[in-house]
């Protein structure tokens, strides 16, 4: 097939996992285009089936704000017309969604449009008074919709009356990137042999509950000689440099900013924490577990999806750091009970969310969409 894709190139969930598939699918010999305004940050290597398209934006005194969503669009013509894409893939619904739309419009209702929901543009964005109406058209008026959890089907679903089918098709990972014994050991470059490495990456947004994870790593460190690695970077930076020298942390916390590549840093870590309030799916947690990395994270949203509570980790109510340090001086203490946890993390990703698995199911969904 020759597949357009649209995604945010930054860091975060939505724009990982379609970077992802996209290169997935070219190694299937599917032609794909990426369209967006800067190089998807996954999306370095050379790939013979796979192409950029960039979006330019003019620049003009009477814009205040330059309406990407017509560039866009217009650029999704160009390519659509000029490489004669068979569907477009649009990743987060705003802008997305609607730029897809007004393409069809377009061209008079080719290509197919596939619509898939990360979270936040239901959960966050989708939700507020100026974009409601608009995400419901765009989403509806999708020839296909597919959300990442089963959660999150059932919250659109609640919240947006979408009469359009939603398809669940669960976020995936590279099994043979994310493993443990792929990467020589690094472990003494964080931590003393007899010490443990607690993990976190995120955006540092308030959403992840930072003050959390290093009330958490308080507890385990008080009994578990150990380390906790920070990777990322966000709003709350300020927040956590002041708690991990208030908490008397400061010496075991390691504050690595954003990384491009994280898979050779979780498969040094014994244990991983995400504690958020709101989570949609939760592919760090996924990236982890395939790295034989239990996690203990809040039970909300995707997350039971993710973890196996008892088996590959453990799940908590939102902001119980006393019961998510308990889990984790258990676990770490015990290696019978660890040995197990980190085996069982391994084998339920390559089970259920291994990269083979989840292209296959989008490849045909594609063809069921295709055939409408």
């Amino acid at each position: 097939m020759k597949i357009g894709i649209t995604c945010y190139p930054t860091y975060g969930g939505s724009g990982t996992v379609a970077t992802e598939l996209g290169k997935a699918l070219a190694s299937r010999g599917h032609k794909v285009h990426f369209i967006s305004y800067s190089l998807p940050y996954r999306l370095q290597k050379f790939n013979e089936n796979v192409s950029f398209h960039e979006v330019s934006m003019m620049q003009y005194p009477l814009f205040e704000y330059p309406p990407y969503s017509l560039a866009l669009a217009a650029k999704m013509v160009e390519v659509v017309e000029s490489q004669d894409l068979d569907l477009l893939h649009v990743h987060y619904a705003i802008p997305h969604a609607t730029s897809a739309y007004l393409t069809k419009q377009m061209l008079e209702g080719r290509p197919k449009v596939i619509t898939t929901l990360h979270g936040t543009d239901i959960t966050i964005v989708g939700n507020d008074d100026s974009y409601f109406r608009i995400t419901q058209f765009s989403i509806d008026k999708s020839d296909g919709i597919t959300t990442v959890s089963d959660f999150l089907k059932k919250e659109t679903e609640k919240h947006f009356n979408i009469k359009t089918p939603i398809e669940v098709i669960h976020n995936f990972v590279d099994t043979n990137h994310f493993r443990r014994d792929r990467y020589r050991c690094a472990k003494s470059l964080f931590a003393l042999d007899n010490e443990r490495i607690v993990m976190h990456i995120s955006n540092f947004r308030p959403v992840k509950r930072i003050e959390d994870v290093i009330f958490t790593f308080a507890g385990i460190n008080s009994e578990v000689p150990s380390k906790l690695i920070m990777v990322g970077d966000g709003p709350l930076m300020s927040t956590a440099l002041r708690m991990v020298n208030e908490l008397g942390v400061s010496d075991d916390t390691l504050f690595l900013g954003k990384q491009s590549d994280v898979a050779g840093l979780l498969a040094i870590a014994d244990l991983y924490l995400l504690p958020s309030d709101k989570e949609s799916f939760g592919l760090s947690a996924l990236e982890a577990q395939s790295c034989s990395v239990p996690v203990i994270g809040a039970n909300v949203g995707g997350l039971p999806e993710v973890i196996d509570h008892g088996h590959t980790g453990w799940l908590v109510n939102v902001g119980d750091v006393k019961t998510m340090a308990e889990y984790g001086k258990k676990l770490l203490t015990d290696e019978k009970l660890y040995q197990e946890t980190s085996e069982k993390s391994r084998r339920r990703v390559l089970k259920l969310f291994s990269q083979e698995r989840i292209i296959g199911l989008y490849e045909q969904y594609y063809e069921k969409i295709m055939d409408i």
